[in-house]
């Protein structure tokens, strides 16, 4: 696995999935809400399975 997810797209994913969480948990948006797990995990481990049928990355070359 290597790293596709870079420096400001993984802050963005970590962000908006905590935001989701809160939101969720707070009862604000409901149950569907906890989906924010997804980019919060993608963010945390700079690693999406949705960006490999496209060829995508947010990182830097090594």
């Amino acid at each position: 696995m290597q790293k596709n997810v870079g420096g400001v797209d993984r802050i963005a994913r970590i962000g908006g999935g905590l935001a989701l969480i809160g939101l969720a948990a707070a009862g604000i948006i409901g149950v569907w809400g906890f989906i924010g797990v997804v980019p919060l995990a993608t963010g945390a481990i700079g690693w999406c399975p949705a960006y490999l049928p496209f060829g995508l990355k947010t990182c830097k070359k090594a």
